[in-house]
């Protein structure tokens, strides 16, 4: 089906070439707004994924007072819509932060980043706590016979056995978060949708403003079906 409609939009820069050149002209700028959707992406989870591995160790706590905020946190965020979050962080953080008499901007891609950063570490958290209650009870007391602290036992014994089980969903979590980047263009982030809108503002044609948003979701596909094939192989080898 994918193939079928690749050739249809070929055949139809064909039969059009003067599509085919404005598409051209245009494709820089697109190419750096989708850029900006992976630099996003990239530093959500990185930032989503730091704050999760900790949050769900957080969550298997025996102390009370270390779980009840991991658990608020991981329950309110994860349900929280990626958009609204995008918009929370843009409005409640400033535009520019004084330090030592200096004016340093704060970017609204930044506050993008943040807000997709949030519930990625909601769902990472679940996915980390998740893995870590896979792994068997008698290791952990195995490790604490050979004389592991509980952090120890948990940094050199449980989470690399967790990493193999908690790879498959953090990558779908990956392409979700990847998708959610466009929303940044609601908050004026200069990301590839923000930049097909331009496109298809300045050309003011109908057939290349289709044409242009078929590009952008070519360009996610092309960023997104990798990672969600390469998961499928992932789970169905874990799976043997």
């Amino acid at each position: 089906m994918a193939a079928g409609f690749c050739a249809a939009v070929a055949l139809w820069l064909v039969l059009d070439p003067s599509l085919a050149r404005l598409l051209l002209e245009w494709l820089p700028y697109l190419a750096r707004g989708f850029a900006m959707n992976i630099l996003i992406s990239v530093l959500a989870m990185a930032l989503g994924t730091l704050a999760g591995v900790a949050l769900g160790a957080m969550e298997l706590s025996q102390m009370r007072l270390v779980r009840a905020p991991a658990v608020a946190y991981v329950q309110v965020f994860r349900n929280a819509p990626h958009l609204v979050l995008i918009f929370a962080t843009t409005y409640i953080f400033p535009f520019e932060i004084v330090a030592l008499g200096h004016y340093i901007p704060f970017p609204d891609w930044v506050k993008a980043v943040i807000g997709l950063a949030i519930p990625a570490s909601a769902h990472t958290a679940e996915i980390t706590r998740g893995a870590l209650q896979s792994i068997p009870t008698p290791q952990w007391d195995a490790a604490k016979g050979l004389g592991f602290s509980r952090i120890e036992a948990l940094r050199f014994i449980i989470l690399p056995q967790c990493l193999r089980r908690a790879l498959p969903p953090w990558m779908n979590l990956t392409a979700s978060i990847c998708m959610g980047t466009a929303l940044a263009s609601l908050v004026g982030v200069h990301e590839l949708l923000h930049a097909a809108t331009d496109a298809s503002t300045a050309v003011s044609r109908t057939d290349f403003t289709v044409l242009t948003y078929v590009t952008v979701l070519f360009a996610f596909f092309l960023f997104c079906y990798p990672v969600s094939r390469l998961t499928q192989r992932l789970e169905r080898r874990l799976a043997r």
